[in-house]
């Protein structure tokens, strides 16, 4: 039988973040995160996550790239494919002087997940903020099932997780 021609995915390009991207990492933002928040659902149970998500968790987190991007003090970047659409980016911030660095934001969209884009994402923030002279990154995430490919990510970038627990009790 015949080997099968293996198909190469391009390597991402790593540009800086432009308001005419906008948009677009708006979108592929909720369509990554949204296994995020059906996890949340499904651990939270309705009425905890309707007093902490409704009502449209996209809404919120829309305006929450929208604002993050935009920031003043962040540097935000984008990979765009060879045809320059945006399928993932990452916003970085800084703290000089507690030399720490953060990775505010991360996603790829789900169309292109698996294909290095989010690991290219993650080398390209690292030295970014070691050549800024920084000593230490932070990124956090979720311990829930949703965030798993979030984690894998960062432990496969050499950074060290700290189990954290957050509880939630609906009063009302």
């Amino acid at each position: 039988m015949p080997e099968q021609p293996r198909t190469t995915v391009p390597s991402p390009q790593i540009r800086p973040l432009t308001p005419a991207d906008l948009d677009a990492v708006v979108d592929l933002s909720l369509l990554a995160w949204e296994p995020v928040f059906v996890s949340f659902a499904n651990l939270l149970g309705s009425s905890i996550f309707d007093l902490l998500y409704r009502p449209q968790w996209q809404v919120a987190q829309a305006a929450a790239v929208r604002r993050t991007c935009l920031a003043d003090d962040s540097e935000s970047f984008i990979v765009a494919t060879a045809d320059d659409v945006p399928v993932g980016f990452v916003v970085l911030q800084q703290d000089p002087d507690e030399s720490l660095g953060m990775v505010e934001m991360i996603a790829v969209h789900p169309e292109h997940q698996r294909r290095g884009h989010g690991r290219t994402l993650m080398e390209f923030a690292i030295g970014r903020l070691r050549d800024q002279g920084l000593s230490l990154i932070h990124v956090g995430t979720g311990g829930d099932p949703g965030h798993a490919p979030a984690r894998a990510l960062y432990e496969a970038v050499g950074f060290t997780g700290l189990p954290l627990v957050n509880y939630y009790r609906a009063i009302a």
